[in-house]
């Protein structure tokens, strides 16, 4: 453990960031922190992603390095809860060569973003693109069903000479459901349907991911990501935690069917040479505009990780003992990095991304560098155990703020901001909320008892009743979604040298 500690001690910080300094800034913490997370979610707004991504030169559109032509052969197809947005602009850019289009999306979208003023993320009334809506409740029901039907139809048809363009976010999973059982658990055990259906034709999928990682056979279930799993691997796992008796008989009869043989595969696998699929916008994508804004307003920005996962109650005391680090006027003690080190795991941040970023914190403490903005991304879970309104972002803001007790408070002291780039924290309007270390003493003044609203998971009714609802996220609409991102500010730490 020493050794690995001693890692971030002397490694130059220059290879991170260089050494000018931000310009200072006098706009609040909680500021400042709001229009950071602004940044992020604009940054992987649906048509920005896609205006990114796409670039036209004449009659032909290069996607990711790839050049493909353009001669009246290209069609569209697209499901997830940001697809429309996509859709318009696509079309806007290619619209001059496409043939038709089918975008499966969740149910009211349409109006939805006209009641909210966002006409740019629809189509045009002339649109060659079909929008069929479903998916109500964010479940598969019988319109998803058709929509999806109409969107196979679409790729059974196309040539070699034909481009489909399959456009991927969120939600796509219950937006593109295939047929009644038993033949709707072979698809979608399968994997890569949509890619299949639509051989020989060139396939480029562009993709909203709001998966940890960026896994493209998790997002939306992979439809043009061939799969990798075996009918018998799935039985052996079903078999070894003997949960075979419990399957439905329609799932074991598919999976009880003969396998392809080999060379199937083999076969399946060369299609895939004609399938291009891309990640567009991820909360990596998020977090790099974040830090740009944060530079912006005079934080020296710091990524943390993309992938913090695990219960908000570990991944709280994470970023408690992240901020006393950074915020220690003194060299901070051994047992709090070793306590960081041992906690990584836990919550999905790596060994290596912790030393690095201690060891930046460490330099810019003591070189007197001034605010960092410490960024991370994620989707860590909740444990239920009451009753009550709130979501994953609102409770750890909350559990943050009881870490952080005993801090100064801002502007001298650490800000902490948890927000869905979504919008939409659990079944609230909220997307999450900023927090300090007055909040304890704050809601004891104001009659609140802290601990009763988490064990009843009632951040949000907590956090509407403190301070008039001051502390709550509500950027309402976002049409997007690439997880969560968490902010700690950190201002200048004056430190003593004895």
């Amino acid at each position: 453990m020493a050794r690995i500690l001693s890692l971030f001690r002397h490694q130059p910080f220059l290879v991170h960031v260089g050494r000018r300094k931000p310009a200072l800034c006098k706009m609040s913490m909680d500021s400042r922190a709001r229009m950071v997370f602004a940044a992020a979610v604009e940054a992987v707004q649906p048509d920005t992603v896609v205006r990114q991504s796409i670039e036209r030169k004449q009659d032909s559109v290069i996607i990711n390095g790839h050049t493909f032509t353009l001669k009246q052969n290209l069609h569209l197809v697209g499901f997830g809860k940001a697809v429309l947005g996509m859709a318009a602009e696509a079309e806007r850019i290619l619209g001059d060569h496409l043939v038709k289009g089918v975008v499966s999306v969740p149910h009211g979208i349409q109006q939805t973003l006209q009641q909210n003023g966002k006409d740019h993320l629809l189509l045009k009334e002339n649109s060659r693109i079909r929008v069929m809506e479903g998916a109500k409740h964010n479940l598969p029901d019988t319109d998803a069903q058709k929509a999806a039907e109409v969107i196979k139809q679409l790729a059974s048809e196309l040539t070699e000479e034909d481009l489909l363009l399959v456009l991927i976010s969120g939600g796509g999973s219950a937006l593109l459901p295939a047929p009644i059982p038993p033949i709707s658990l072979q698809e979608k055990q399968d994997g890569g349907r949509l890619a299949h259906y639509a051989h020989p034709a060139q396939v480029v999928s562009l993709i909203l991911s709001d998966v940890i990682g960026d896994p493209l056979d998790i997002i939306a279930s992979g439809p043009t990501v061939t799969s990798e799993v075996w009918a018998e691997e799935v039985l052996s796992v079903l078999e070894n935690y003997k949960l075979l008796n419990s399957l439905p008989a329609s799932v074991k009869e598919v999976l009880e069917r003969p396998s392809p043989s080999r060379s199937h595969k083999t076969n399946e696998s060369s299609r895939s040479g004609r399938v291009l699929n891309t990640v567009i916008g991820s909360n990596s994508v998020a977090l790099k505009s974040a830090g740009r804004r944060a530079l912006e307003l005079g934080f020296r920005p710091l990524v943390l990780a993309p992938g913090v996962c695990g219960d908000v109650r570990a991944v709280s005391k994470l970023y408690g003992l992240l901020a006393r680090f950074a915020c220690s006027r003194e060299e901070p003690p051994p047992e709090i990095a070793a306590e960081l080190l041992k906690l990584g795991p836990e919550v999905g941040v790596e060994s290596w991304d912790l030393c690095r970023t201690m060891q930046v914190l460490g330099e810019g403490r003591t070189e007197g560098w001034g605010s960092t903005c410490l960024l991370a991304g994620g989707e860590p879970t909740v444990k239920l155990t009451g009753k009550g309104r709130g979501g994953r972002n609102q409770e750890l803001a909350l559990r943050v703020g009881l870490e952080l007790r005993g801090m100064q408070l801002p502007p001298t002291g650490p800000v902490f901001l948890s927000g869905g780039t979504d919008g939409q924290d659990g079944p609230t309007d909220a997307a999450g909320a900023i927090t300090d270390g007055g909040l304890y003493e704050e809601a004891q003044a104001q009659g609140l008892d802290v601990n009763n609203f988490l064990t009843n998971n009632d951040s949000y009714t907590f956090f509407s009743r403190l301070s008039a609802g001051q502390r709550l996220l509500v950027p309402g609409l976002t049409c997007t979604n690439v997880m969560d991102v968490h902010m700690l500010l950190i201002p200048p730490i004056p430190i003593n040298i004895g």
